[in-house]
């Protein structure tokens, strides 16, 4: 981390910072507070938007745990955030995503955007990595991939799984930028 984490736990000095983490704390309870908190929480303000909006993102969506993961996986390979890829790989593999699906997520050479036919990957499947491959490496998404995601799923799923894609972008350049778990 080229910051120090905040200390664990982390001395309060107003009610608002004390509502704040324990705000923080809830959402990963049973589980101590993560390197990625410890960072968040040099500042309440911010430490609070991510809790409230990533909070939403991972538990409030209607997506499935594969295909929330999937994207979630797959920025992470992408963008070279180790810490995001190795707390939710475990996520992705207990969703039910084959072997040999879970090893062309995990693999930064495949090329969603450039394959074909990956019979390994059901249509959604193949539909949410073009997507996440497009978001994530040009921003722009070719019409044609949004019309196989278009395909698959409906609005409210469209939405997610582009905010989705969104956060955990946001997510991997604060990890990789900071060095958080010490795995860049």
């Amino acid at each position: 981390m080229r910051l120090p984490y905040v200390p664990d736990p982390l001395p309060t000095t107003t009610d608002d910072e004390a509502r704040i983490l324990a705000s923080v704390q809830a959402r990963r309870a049973p589980n101590p507070l993560l390197p990625l908190d410890l960072a968040l929480l040099h500042s309440f303000p911010v430490a609070e938007g991510w809790n409230s909006f990533l909070g939403a993102i991972r538990t409030r969506t209607s997506l499935s745990t594969v295909v929330r993961e999937l994207a979630i996986c797959r920025v992470a390979i992408i963008n070279g955030a180790l810490f995001e890829w190795e707390q939710h790989a475990p996520l992705l593999k207990q969703g039910g995503l084959s072997e040999d699906a879970f090893k062309l997520v995990g693999d930064a050479q495949v090329d969603f955007l450039d394959e074909g036919s990956l019979s390994s990957l059901s249509a959604e499947q193949r539909a949410v990595l073009r997507y996440t491959d497009a978001m994530t490496k040009t921003v722009t998404v070719p019409n044609e991939v949004f019309g196989e995601l278009k395909g698959a799923f409906n609005d409210q799923e469209i939405v997610e799984i582009t905010a989705t894609v969104a956060a955990y972008n946001c997510v991997s350049r604060f990890l990789v930028a900071l060095d958080v778990g010490e795995k860049n």
